[in-house]
Parts: structure tokens; sequence; C-alpha cells
């Protein structure tokens, strides 16, 4: 019986890479065919952007073929690699943010008329690529640097294809988009794939990958564990694949009555510019979660009970004693701890050793040079509890996975010893098993008497996790719900169809 599917664009085989004989790839094979979604799951470590670097022409293999249209390919470059019909984007996208969309998507091979770029045909053509793909709002002559994310995104897209793409590669497109943008990108997704264009497709957030993909492969320590049909597996399934356990024992239980403890922090009528009347309390042994849409004032609540973005009206109480907290430091100083949503642009200094990185609390806290060996002695004593994985203390931490550098995020705070820990997105970009030794981190410290407050927008997380959940809308908290609540309730509240009560 013959194979339905068409004959593969690209086919690696057998392919395998080392760097200073540590082997990352080891005899991976994979195919893509025109028109068909692949997507690509692993953890960090696993080989996913080793991988995509030798498709994309920025690492050769050691051994294996690349073959595109049933051809054998050697790319000596990325640029080989595009004029070849391979288009990458990334997650941090490439583009210049003082010049046009037409000028970034025609970047080095703009249309010239004697001699000079001809800018008129440069928009005439940007503009056709665009309603080509379905974007008719998009102008073509706007500065990309006032684009919203998922506008950008489109830019990137747009770059490959001018360059007739027939194989894209998208590595974690939703990391940054907010909730509403993501259903955009499924549309432009598949619009893509009806043109019978190609694509790889890296995520962690298997939603999406089960979604749009028709197939998906598992990479784990550099080698292919097994390519299923996605109609034919399951979460579990792929979970256990990647990590060796089932999807079901993600979370760890959640507290009982006896194990909370005495409200830590109360807030009463707080707010600001983006909040208002916010009434909230969290307890000891804690972990509280709090959902909403996108720009519902979640991040805007953790920024004001640290200090970024202070309360203006209101009360907060901290162990029923009220206290002002103006800034980060005097947050610091009370026993509060801030672990961002925007790792890269405010969790990390990425050129800076993760030791120095960790003990950056501690040097804000503790300006006198009396206790600095204690501390630095302490803060590696909790780099290796938390189970950093790098060559060094003295590595740059640019160089860690998301999941490392997120763990000597929590270091640095630990080491604060705080009462209170706001987390915004623990776990965004970061993979499943990274994630699941974070969620134990987390409930060990409420188990340990922290009082922890969550915001997450993935909602399995937030259900799986929260011993109680308030919803944000508007700058405001619109409901309350127990442990154990629905998806359907938590979005219910978010988008504002169901009664604004407490459960």
């Amino acid at each position: 019986m013959s194979d339905p599917r068409p004959a593969p664009l690209l086919a690696l085989r057998g392919i395998g890479k080392s760097f200073l004989g540590v082997r990352v790839l080891d005899g991976v094979d994979l195919d893509v065919a025109p028109g068909e979604i692949h997507a690509v799951v692993g953890e960090n470590g696993a080989g996913k952007s080793t991988l995509m670097k030798i498709v994309s022409g920025g690492y050769h293999p050691d051994e294996g073929t690349v073959e595109l249209g049933g051809e054998p390919r050697a790319f000596r470059s990325p640029r080989d690699a595009q004029r070849a019909g391979i288009g990458i984007i990334h997650q941090e996208f490439n583009l210049l943010p003082e010049r046009t969309v037409a000028e970034n998507v025609y970047l080095g091979h703009e249309p010239v008329r004697r001699g000079l770029v001809d800018r008129r045909e440069m928009l005439s053509r940007t503009r056709q690529l665009l309603v080509s793909i379905g974007e008719t709002e998009l102008p073509a002559d706007a500065r990309v640097g006032r684009l919203g994310v998922a506008q950008q995104q489109v830019v990137e897209i747009a770059k490959a294809l001018a360059l007739d793409a027939q194989l894209l590669i998208m590595d974690e497109p939703t990391a940054s988009l907010a909730d509403h943008e993501v259903e955009l990108l499924y549309g432009l997704v598949r619009r893509l794939q009806d043109r019978g264009i190609g694509l790889l497709y890296v995520s962690h957030r298997l939603t999406e990958v089960f979604d749009l993909s028709s197939r998906i492969t598992v990479l784990k320590d550099g080698r292919r564990v097994t390519t299923v049909p996605t109609a034919g597996t399951t979460a579990d399934e792929l979970v256990r694949h990647m990590v060796g356990r089932e999807l079901s024992s993600y979370y760890p239980d959640r507290a009982r009555a006896d194990d909370l403890g005495p409200v830590r922090l109360t807030v009463r009528a707080g707010g600001n510019g983006k909040l208002h009347g916010v009434d909230l309390e969290l307890r000891a042994g804690e972990v509280l979660g709090v959902g909403g849409l996108q720009g519902a004032g979640r991040s805007a609540l953790a920024r004001a009970l640290f200090g970024v973005s202070p309360f203006t009206t209101g009360e907060v109480r901290l162990d029923a004693t009220p206290i002002r907290l103006r800034s980060p430091r005097a947050a610091m100083r009370a026993g509060i701890a801030y672990v961002t949503e925007d790792r890269k642009g405010e969790g990390i200094v990425g050129r800076q050793s993760v030791l120095d990185n960790a003990l950056l609390a501690s040097r804000a806290v503790f300006a006198a040079r009396s206790g600095r060996a204690a501390r630095t002695v302490r803060i590696r004593e909790l780099l290796a509890a938390v189970e950093v994985r790098a060559a060094g203390d003295d590595q740059e931490i640019r160089f860690l996975s998301g999941g490392n550098q997120q763990k000597v995020v929590l270091a640095r705070w630990l080491a604060l010893n705080p009462l209170i820990l706001l987390f915004d997105e623990p776990t965004r970009g970061i993979d499943v098993g990274a994630k699941s030794a974070i969620h134990d981190l987390v409930r060990r410290l409420a188990r340990d008497g922290a009082a922890v407050l969550m915001i997450s927008s993935d909602l399995p997380e937030l259900l799986g996790m929260s011993d109680r959940i308030v919803v944000m809308r508007d700058g405001r908290i619109a409901g309350e719900l127990p442990g154990g609540a629905t998806e359907e309730q938590v979005v219910a509240l978010a988008v504002g169809t169901a009664r604004e009560a407490v459960a």
C-alpha cells in the first residue's frame, strides 16, 4: 500500500552534532511535507534549537544529510538556506525598529531602479505580500518599532516569504503574545499551510501543538524518541515521552485547611492609575492564583505590591500592621520578593555570571561589606538546592536554559527568606520538566510558611497550583473562586459573563 502523504519537502536523515566532545544530536530523522505543520517538542536541552539551526544553515551537521525537495543540500550559512527557501522566525525578533515594514521585509534585497532603491515598488510588493497572507490592516510604511508584538511577528514572516520561503521554522512563536494575539497567529499559520508552505513548529505549549500540527516529533537528550500523528496521541503520552512521567503528576497537592496560617498580607481599596478598589487577603502557607486576560491588571497588582508602581489610594497591611510600599527596596526589606514575567528584560543581567545574578537582591538590601562571604556561601547552597544546571557559577547566565535562569532568580529571592513571594508567569517559556520542578518548589515554599501570589496565563497551571483564585478584569477583582474551579469559571469572570461574586 502506498504512502498517501506527498513526498517530503524537507527530510533529515541521521543528523548528528557534537560540541567540544559533547553529543547534542544523535541520529535524528525528521521530515516535513508541503503544507504540513510538524511540531517538535522536548525539554530544554533536548536538541530542538540545535536541530533548527542545522536546518536553517546556522550549524553544519557532523553526520547525516539534509534533503530539500529530494536533493541533498549542504548550507554554508543562514543566507544560503534562505536562498534555498528556508526561513526561520526566532522567539526574539531580528528587526530594525526605526525602519518601515517594507524596509525590513526587503532588507538586503531591495528592488532597484536606475541604481537607486525603488521605494514605491518596495511598498507595492510589501502590500501585495501582506494581502496574500490575509494581513490587510498592517501599513507597509509603518515604523516597526511602533508595532505590537503580533504585528512584528507578521513582519518577520513576510521577510521570509519575500525570499520565496517554502519551509518556515517557528520557534516558540506565541511566547510573547497576548491571548487574543495567539488566535490571530493561528489564522496566519493556517493560511500559510493553505499556500503549501511546510512549517516546523517548536513550542513548549502543548495546547498549540495539538491545535495546529498534524504530526509531532519528540526529542530527548539529542535523540528522536518518536514521531506520532497528532490525532493519535494525548498530552499525557507526549509528556511521558519527554520527561518519563505522567501529566497527572505535574502539580503537587494543594494545601489543606490546617496548612494555612494567619493572614499575612491585606489590601483594602487599593488603587493607582491601573488598579481600582482592590480588596485582597493572602495567608501564610497559601498559593493564591491570579487570573484574567492580558491587560486586566494582574501584573499591575504585583508591581504595586512590590513598590514598582505603588498604590496611591487604599491601605496595605503586613501581618495586620499598616505599611507603605513606596519602592522595591522598601518591599524587599519588608520581606516581599517579586519574580517578574519579563525574565530577560527585568529578571536577569545576561552578561553577568550566575553567581552575580543570584546575589543582586542581597546586595541591594545588605549594602555593608560585612557578611558578604557568608551570603555568597548561602547563595551557592541555594543554587545547588534548586538544582541549577550550569558549567559553574561563573558562567554568564545568558547561556543557561530558560528553566535554569528562572531557578537562579528564585535562589536570589530565597536568600532573603521572604515572607511573601509574588510570581508573575513563573514558567513562561520553560519546558515541562523544568515547570514541574518550579511547581514543586513553589508548593514547598508555601508549606514552609511563605505566602505565595502567583499570576499565570496558563489555565491548567493556574487551576493546578492554586488553593484559591482571584480573577481580574479592567483593573479590578471581578471575583474569587475556590481551588478546584474550572477553566470555564475563570474565563467567565475574566470576560464578564459571570456574576461578580465571591465563591
